[in-house]
């Protein structure tokens, strides 16, 4: 059973267990399309009771000053006020249903915690583990699927088949129409990375850090070897292994999908950027 999606954001409940949409939808929503199933890449594991209310971060050293702004992001002219974070999901349910279409949004993006989840994941991409329970979107349906035994085990090739649907549904999403609303919830978006643990440091910074991350993925021919030295599967090649989250995500969608959601990453990255450079909106009437 989903959750119901007034439940309060502060309570990072398991997602269950059905589909998932690429990342880059729901904000970085570039993001998510390789958060998209990084788990089903392990064997299933017990959910945990109760999660943690704030998602696990590296501590930044407390005696080292914040860095410099490098993509700054202009203040965007609001109709209304935003709401708090802690009340903020109706408002980016809204958003994201437009940009989405609500059947796939009801399909695919967990309902609560919606700003707090993108920017955990977001933060955690770069990382050498991507923690599920915050992922702001449905897992891929279907089993992790591989081929051959012993030295031949490998990805088999009809496991991309599973992203399909999600990288043609990432391809569909307006760029202009994603950052514009992405510039305009940024408050929201910062507050939520200040409360992860990072006070003085620039969320955007770190989200384009982790499109630069992804776009640096390897591109593997198959067969993709794996190896399964106890109950989890792991990379035959020791390189591929040590390779962040989001990389690995992006190399077991197979060789196309990931071409197709790089090619998207990379118009997301630019639009940031040239958000970044934009002059500051004037108010209203100035």
């Amino acid at each position: 059973m989903r959750a119901d999606p007034q439940d309060r954001p502060h309570h990072l409940r398991e997602a269950p267990r059905a589909s998932l949409l690429p990342w880059v939808l729901v904000l970085a929503v570039a993001l998510v399309a390789l958060a998209g199933g990084y788990y089903a890449w392990f064997a299933r594991e017990p959910a945990p009771a109760r999660p943690p209310a704030s998602p696990p971060a590296a501590e930044p050293s407390a005696a080292a000053p914040p860095p410099a702004i490098r993509h700054p992001l202009p203040a965007a002219e609001t109709a209304t006020p935003l709401p708090s974070l802690d009340m903020s999901d109706s408002l980016v349910r809204q958003t994201l249903a437009a940009l989405l279409g609500s059947k796939v949004f009801n399909e695919l993006v967990f309902p609560s915690g919606i700003i707090r989840r993108v920017v955990a994941t977001v933060d955690n991409l770069p990382r050498a583990r991507a923690p599920r329970r915050v992922f702001p979107l449905y897992d891929v349906p279907g089993g992790f699927r591989t081929s051959g035994r012993d030295e031949q085990l490998a990805i088999a090739p009809e496991n991309s088949a599973r992203y399909t649907r999600y990288v043609s549904a990432l391809e569909s999403v307006d760029t202009a129409a994603l950052v514009k609303a992405y510039v305009q919830l940024y408050p929201l978006f910062q507050h939520a990375y200040e409360e992860l643990g990072f006070p003085g440091r620039h969320f955007n910074d770190r989200l384009v850090e982790a499109l630069d991350d992804l776009l640096a993925a390897p591109e593997v021919a198959p067969p993709v070897r794996l190896i399964r030295p106890k109950v989890l599967y792991e990379y035959a090649d020791p390189d591929l292994e040590t390779r962040s989250a989001g990389q690995k995500i992006l190399i077991r969608m197979g060789a196309d999908n990931a071409s197709r959601v790089k090619a998207k990453l990379r118009e997301f990255r630019r639009a940031l950027i040239d958000a970044a450079a934009a002059p500051a909106a004037k108010p209203p009437g100035s």
